[in-house]
């Protein structure tokens, strides 16, 4: 009887064995998979042999022992000789390759995503150059030798060198194609990761996925609902002209786009015109959404499944079913997920991005575009041929600019990626970007979409903003209060949480207050609550912080904005006469606070906007003004590669060493070195929904993803001396590895952390 070499087994619930999942046809099944996501860039032979060999030593005999005994499978191979070790089943694969290239330099690309394939993409040095060579530079070959001795395994090593040639070096768009080489190395290893999940997902527990509106048939709910949407109103009519011109110019060839709408101007629906047009032109495969908070995530999902982001009317349009694209349509995929309100399918799609249409955050975004991890990398061939759109484009961190950048450019030039800059307030991405002591290149070639921007903003114009004279004379919060309780509906948007808690303070009974110091449950339900008073027409008073600014939905008649950035005093203007239905307009009324923005990039962003103003008093707030500020704000950062980008990925590329590991860990977007996140005890008195019953699981079950991914809800992260000072005070408890609140003094309905009564809060925190 022929021998069976075994990748996988499953018992049934009955106690029987399903029949086992043979190696051969792994190997073959990934291979066919994996060519096919490269496809997509041209490079199918390159990923096949990656399918090919990335377990090639599940035939080493102690591995094919190892899984008999590890999982209680039995049968006639059970008496297979083995020293009794577990080998490392990727290492084989890998040693392989330097056989087969006969070269080290282009038998590394692939050796990292064999290598990494279940640990991820490693560090060249010391991590997978110690697993191939020994300590005299010799190919470590035992496992591979004892491969060799297998017949069936001889099928896969006489497989042949890819002869395609790498999509980064097809066309010499950049200077340096070397830049791009890890872009693509991590390409080969998503379809790798990606084909292998998917392969064993089938025979161990084959689940439903796809399902999915094709991109035309997309387009087809989108045309239909934006027909029934007509309305004569003067600004529909000016939506309706900025919706042509994305139409328009979705004919143009592919590339980097500019999206500069204002506030107001429909651009979240423009832009997905422009998407399905350009998408159905040039076969892309998906359009992927992404947004830099997570408290504006949900409404834009909201408007692109239903095309309202009101509960109230959502209910309506599933009533008569005349909604935009549909629930099951449009995956999520962000840490605010609620894991009981998805289906399974969207929660599988969220795991590659196999859907057409992704809504995500900038950092899931680009977090996994440098990531090493195979849970976070698998996506990224689904990126490919793709198109990127980045909400609020002008909260990209500056001090990641210069990967950033990058990685878009190599999306752009090798992998057939559209990106569509989207702002109200576009920031100066075009050129050299800073001064010349510390600068970085940025876009070239960017197609604005819009013939004159300029124009648009002043014909949308429905603010008047009103400037201090004194730009430095400090105002007291006692005397702004005063103020802001002389209107039925105010919104006042301060720099800082300590300064939103002052301020609501010395407000009437019934103010609201909005600050990162409340967990997104709470938030969520309040800045519902909001829209429905605004809608009512009821009085309401809020205070916030920036949070507010970008791309929350709401429409006061008055606006009040702490002295900032001038970026952010027209995104605070964007929440004001929103739907111009005020005759005379609405007001957007800057002050100076009692005190400066903090140190570092607010203040700095302050003193940009304070120059600004006092260069161009009387002018009108259009993009020009805004580039020229961004100019001068980029002018005096101290860097835009906090993250050292070039000596872990671009400095040794020319010899494929790479420090992919090193730089995945130091590329986080939100540092939490920096601060801590603590579960707290919140219930909701509208929807019921809590986190008691949540802590009560982990502190007797223990985390699972699910039950972590539900408590997302209820966090707040504060920095590290706050969360010193909690700690201290013995408000927090340790359970199973989470800091959970302990004591009900810490957190109040509406408020959010309070802690003591005195002044525990020290230093000064945005949002």
């Amino acid at each position: 009887m022929k021998k069976e070499f075994i990748a996988h087994v499953k018992q049934k619930n009955d106690g029987s064995w399903k029949s086992p999942h043979l190696l051969v046809e792994h190997l073959n099944e990934t291979a066919n998979k994996a060519g096919e996501f490269a496809s997509g860039f041209e490079n199918k032979d390159w990923a096949e042999l990656a399918g090919f060999l990335h377990d090639l030593g599940k035939y080493h005999p102690d591995w094919q022992s190892y899984l008999r005994r590890k999982s209680g499978y039995y049968d006639i191979e059970a008496h297979i000789e083995s020293t009794g070790n577990r080998p490392n089943h990727s290492q084989a694969g890998a040693a392989y390759l330097f056989e087969l290239f006969k070269n080290s330099k282009a038998a590394k690309i692939l050796s990292y995503v064999i290598g990494g394939h279940h640990s991820g993409l490693p560090d060249w040095e010391p991590q997978l150059h110690s697993r191939i060579m020994d300590e005299n530079q010799r190919l470590i070959k035992d496992d591979l030798e004892k491969v060799k001795q297998v017949d069936e395994a001889k099928h896969f090593l006489n497989k042949s060198i890819p002869s395609s040639i790498p999509s980064i070096y097809k066309t010499s768009i950049d200077k340096n194609s070397n830049e791009q080489i890890h872009l693509w190395i991590r390409m080969l290893f998503s379809c790798l990761v990606d084909a292998d999940f998917l392969d064993t997902e089938k025979y161990m527990d084959e689940k439903e996925r796809g399902g999915y509106l094709s991109i035309v048939e997309l387009k087809e709910r989108f045309d239909n609902y934006m027909s029934e949407k007509k309305s004569d109103s003067e600004l529909n009519k000016k939506r309706n002209g900025i919706l042509k011109r994305c139409r328009e110019k979705a004919e143009l060839k592919q590339g980097f786009f500019s999206l500069t709408v204002p506030t107001g101007g429909g651009k979240t629906l423009a832009s997905m015109a422009f998407a399905l047009e350009h998408a159905i032109k040039y076969g892309k495969k998906r359009i992927i959404v992404a947004i830099p908070y997570t408290s504006i995530i949900e409404q834009t999902s909201k408007v692109f499944k239903y095309g309202s982001d009101i509960d109230e009317e959502i209910e309506k349009l599933k009533a008569s079913g005349k909604f935009l694209f549909g629930e099951d349509q449009v995956i999520e995929h962000h840490s605010n997920l609620d894991p009981e309100s998805e289906s399974s399918k969207n929660r599988l799609a969220s795991e590659n991005w196999d859907a057409p249409i992704i809504v995500t955050t900038n950092v899931q975004l680009f977090e996994s575009l440098f990531a090493n991890r195979t849970s976070a990398c698998r996506k990224l061939h689904n990126i490919a041929n793709s198109i990127i759109i980045l909400d609020e484009a002008q909260m990209l961190p500056q001090g990641y600019f210069k990967p950033i950048l990058s990685v878009l450019k190599g999306l752009v030039n090798y992998f057939g990626v559209t990106v569509v800059l989207m702002s109200a307030t576009q920031p100066a991405l075009k050129g050299k970007i800073g001064s010349d002591v510390n600068s970085v290149e940025g876009l070239e070639h960017v197609t604005e979409i819009i013939a004159n921007p300029d124009a648009l903003a002043k014909e949308f114009k429905r603010v008047e903003f009103m400037f201090p004279k004194d730009l430095n004379k400090l105002r007291n919060w006692e005397e702004i209060a005063g103020e802001l309780t002389a209107h039925e509906q105010i919104l006042c948007i301060v720099n800082t949480r300590n300064d939103c808690r002052r301020l609501h303070s010395l407000m009437p009974d019934g103010t609201i207050h909005l600050s990162g110091f409340m967990c997104g449950e709470e938030r969520s339900e309040i800045i519902s609550e909001i829209k429905v008073k605004l809608k009512n027409h009821e009085p309401i008073k809020v205070i916030s912080t920036q949070l507010v600014e970008a791309g929350v939905d709401i429409d006061f008649p008055v606006v009040y904005r702490a002295l900032t950035g001038l970026d952010s005093i027209a995104q605070a203007a964007g929440r004001c006469n929103r739907e111009n239905k005020l005759e005379d307009g609405g007001k957007v009324i800057v002050f100076v606070p009692p005190r400066p923005s903090p140190s570092g990039f607010l203040r700095k962003a302050e003193d940009a906007g304070k120059a600004i103003i006092r260069n161009h008093p009387d002018e009108e707030f259009t993009p020009s003004l805004y580039s020229e500020y961004f100019k001068y704000l980029y002018s005096n950062l101290n860097s835009f590669d906090e993250v050292d980008f070039y000596s872990h990925l671009i400095r040794d590329a020319s010899s494929f060493d790479f420090q992919f590991r090193s730089f995945a860990e130091k590329f986080n977007m939100i540092d939490s070195t920096k601060q801590f996140s603590i579960i707290v005890w919140y219930e909701s008195l509208k929807s019921g929904k809590g986190s008691l019953k949540l802590i009560e699981q982990l502190k007797y079950a223990g985390a699972s993803k699910g039950l972590l991914r539900k408590l997302q809800r209820y966090i707040v992260n504060v920095p590290i001396n706050i969360f010193n000072n909690i700690k201290n005070a013995n408000y927090v408890e340790d359970i199973n590895g989470y800091w959970v609140q302990s004591d009900p003094i810490l957190y109040k309905h509406g408020l959010g952390l309070l802690g003591i009564e005195s002044d525990w809060i020290q230093g000064e925190f945005v949002q």
